[in-house]
């Protein structure tokens, strides 16, 4: 396969290591937006996570003229009618974190029984010839009432994988790098680029 250059629209640091650790033998070179100067903040006006996901990677591709994948993913529970969605990333407000964004989770589903939940992840590859193709993934899990791990970002550290008995933030990198929303997106594209 002829290895080239492929930027990732994004800024989060750890979706970055995850893309990279991911996606590192199938690209020579792999930058993420904080390799280049004034990116304008892109806003993610759509109302589904692939709609998202295509914004980012088509403003980025034209932007920059290259080669671009993007990922629009989140959190979805059951018991809060899929929320926080597409905008688990700002779930808390306009300046939300982490720690914010989780405990306002946590606080929302105080003395609620039913805490199933996924994550989902879907990817946008854009070419600069305008061809897109998506990719898919989700990773069920519980929600728990407390935090647990360090590892991770994100809502990791309150998402309970039933089959590993610990959270998203608890499991070894390489183990989430591959049973992850994202990682079963990933493993989609990376098919197709095994492919052409």
């Amino acid at each position: 396969m002829n290895k080239k250059s492929i930027v990732i629209a994004t800024g989060n640091k750890g979706k970055f290591a995850e893309f990279q650790s991911i996606l590192k033998s199938h690209f020579d070179k792999i930058y993420s937006l904080s390799d280049f100067d004034k990116i304008p903040s892109i806003e993610e006006t759509g109302s589904t996570f692939r709609e998202n996901a295509f914004i980012k990677a088509n403003a980025v591709s034209e932007l920059l003229g290259v080669d671009t994948i993007a990922d629009d993913s989140g959190l979805s529970v059951d018991a809060l009618d899929g929320a926080p969605g597409i905008f688990s990333a700002r779930y808390s407000g306009r300046d939300a974190n982490d720690e914010n964004n989780n405990n306002k989770l946590l606080s929302a589903l105080n003395g609620i029984e039913n805490r199933q939940a996924r994550f989902i992840c879907s990817i946008a590859y854009y070419k600069t010839s305008g061809e897109i193709h998506f990719f898919d993934g989700e990773c069920n899990g519980i929600i728990l009432d407390e935090k647990r791990g360090n590892k991770g970002f994100g809502y990791d550290p309150v998402f309970y994988l039933p089959e590993y008995k610990k959270t998203m933030a608890e499991i070894n990198p390489d183990i989430k790098n591959k049973i992850s929303h994202r990682a079963k997106a990933l493993s989609k594209l990376i098919l197709f680029l095994d492919k052409i």
